[in-house]
């Protein structure tokens, strides 16, 4: 093996002709070991998301639901190639998901549990939209965003977000299962932070297939509500609701929020909506539901409040995706509080600044 020779040592050649020299008298500073194992653990964020995808797709989580099961029974039940199943699991269980009992056999971990379709706090739904092959693509093509100021979901894909889902149905119901799980686990409980006692009408604007009305309307039993969104969305909505025993206490409107919205309610909500909008659309959205409101009614927005500073929030991440896959953004509680103001509503309060996700009231 030919010798290398070490910049600085006598008789060495600088091996890249041209690199600017450190002033003199500065030396070079050896990398914190630390930092660099951290940097090596933030790369490997990607591959263990990767990981989590296919350990989804392939149901094993449901096939270990009744103890330990050995990789050559997980392989021949959910249709892998043993060998390549076993370095999966192998990887995963490195990371806290799933563990080797003994060799060649795996178990469910509390972090494994989360994989599976129907148990509190599951969050298959929402890995198995994060695999979304096209949704993947735009976010390697983030430095597109970057460059351009322009989401690179319409730039990979040829088309923007909400056509491409309804183009493909398979995707559109990853993405509504995902959101229900969403709605579900974290949406419902913002929305109990806001004050309900008096409303007798509440508008859910652009809510899905109704995931966040079945949550809340059974703990009201004197509420009722509207459910707007696109009519191939809502037509998903009558199981949902039939489900929770509450649809015969919703009106399902199939529609456009930017074209109207339905007048005379108390409380409107917008559940993870105006993150996807820029703010003059968000303006838009906001101006036609002041102008639909009852009086003294209230406008209750469920998003991320991206919190100032270096402090570390689940919503600098997600606003990075948003800004991969939409015109919209995360933004802070000033900038909420902003485009309010810009829509002739008074932002009044806000809870859940610290959380992945925040809850604001404004009122006309």
């Amino acid at each position: 093996m030919q010798n290398i020779k070490v910049h600085g040592q006598q008789g060495s050649s600088n091996a890249c002709e041209g690199a600017a020299e450190p002033p003199q008298g500065t030396a070079h500073q050896p990398t914190d070991p630390q930092a660099q194992h951290r940097m090596m653990d933030l790369l490997h964020g990607a591959l263990v998301t990767q990981l989590l995808v296919v350990a989804t797709e392939f149901d094993v989580a449901e096939i270990m639901a009744g103890g330990p099961v050995p990789v050559s029974e997980l392989a021949r039940r959910c249709g892998a190639h043993q060998r390549s199943l076993h370095r999966l699991l192998r990887a995963l269980a490195s990371q806290g998901v799933f563990q080797e009992v003994e060799p060649g056999t795996f178990a469910l971990t509390p972090l494994a549990e989360t994989l599976r379709a129907d148990v509190p706090g599951s969050v298959r739904a929402w890995i198995r939209f994060w695999g979304m092959p096209e949704k993947l693509q735009a976010i390697n093509a983030l430095s597109y965003s970057v460059r351009t100021g322009r989401p690179a979901f319409p730039h990979v894909n040829g088309t923007e977000w909400w056509s491409h889902l309804a183009a493909h149905p398979d995707h559109a119901e990853l993405f509504n299962d995902a959101m229900g799980d969403m709605a579900r686990r974290v949406h419902a409980v913002a929305v109990e932070s806001c004050d309900l006692t008096d409303a007798r009408r509440v508008v859910d604007v652009g809510g899905g297939q109704g995931h966040l009305l079945a949550t809340i309307l059974p703990r009201h039993p004197e509420l009722r509500a509207t459910l707007l969104d696109q009519p191939s969305v809502i037509r998903g909505a009558k199981a949902v609701l039939e489900a929770a025993g509450v649809a015969d206490r919703v009106d399902l409107v199939g529609g456009d929020f930017f074209d109207s919205v339905p007048p005379g309610a108390d409380t409107y909500l917008l559940s993870m909506i105006l993150h996807d909008w820029d703010d003059e659309q968000c303006i838009t959205v906001l101006d036609m539901i002041r102008r639909a409101m009852a009086p003294g009614a209230q406008v209750v927005v469920i998003d991320a409040i991206v919190p100032e500073g270096n402090a570390p929030h689940d919503g600098k991440l997600r606003d990075t995706v948003m800004m991969a896959l939409h015109p919209g953004r995360e933004r802070t509680e000033a900038e909420f509080t902003a485009m309010f103001a810009a829509a002739g509503l008074r932002h009044v309060s806000t809870t859940g600044l610290a959380s992945s996700t925040g809850l604001l009231v404004a009122r006309a």
